[in-house]
């Protein structure tokens, strides 16, 4: 049993995972995402439409249509097995955070911001696959190198929102192994006499 000074004030517990937080993150995300997507369908597909739009250097809006995963994944498979594969995933990956986010301990803020950063860009791009078969890409990141323009793959707001959910979980896992790094051994606790 661990000794405590009886004059130090109790450490207020943290709030619990709040599912209004949880929702509300997830659906502005989504939206976010679907809209921007919308918007660049409506401004960069048109035939009358520029087909690309220079933001800044190194940076444009083009129009793409990504048939696979992150980075092009599976795009030459054929379409039935290609959607059903990853609408099967989309749905096993939403559920998991769903049910992931109900297990949060109150110290892990910084899964509770990855999780509906990654679920309303998992929706954003499940929706693309169920309305049109593929996931609308409009940002396009470019860099020249060794005499060459080299481009990233084109990516949308909900490949943004999953990136920085990961980052964030990559937080909370070097958090939580500090934090068992730090943590006594059971042995080790002072007992009281």
């Amino acid at each position: 049993m661990a000794i405590t000074d009886p004059t130090e004030p109790p450490t207020p517990p943290a709030p619990a995972p709040s599912y209004l937080f949880l929702g509300v993150l997830t659906v502005l995300i989504a939206a976010l995402d679907l809209g921007t997507k919308h918007w660049a369908t409506k401004k960069l597909g048109g035939t009358a439409a520029p087909a690309l739009i220079k933001v800044v250097e190194h940076l444009n809006f083009n129009l793409a249509h990504n048939k696979g995963g992150a980075g092009s994944f599976l795009s030459t498979t054929p379409d039935a097995f290609r959607l059903p594969f990853f609408l099967g995933v989309s749905c096993v990956a939403i559920v998991a955070m769903v049910l992931f986010y109900r297990k949060l301990q109150p110290h892990q803020w910084a899964l509770r911001w990855a999780l509906p950063l990654m679920l309303g860009g998992a929706i954003g791009n499940f929706v693309d696959r169920v309305r049109l078969g593929v996931v609308v890409d409009f940002i396009q990141v470019y860099a020249t190198i060794g005499g060459q323009v080299r481009y990233w793959p084109t990516f949308n707001v909900a490949d943004i929102a999953i990136c920085v959910g990961v980052g964030l979980m990559a937080v909370d896992l070097v958090q939580q192994t500090r934090a068992s790094l730090k943590a006594p051994a059971p042995h080790d606790q002072p007992t009281a006499s």
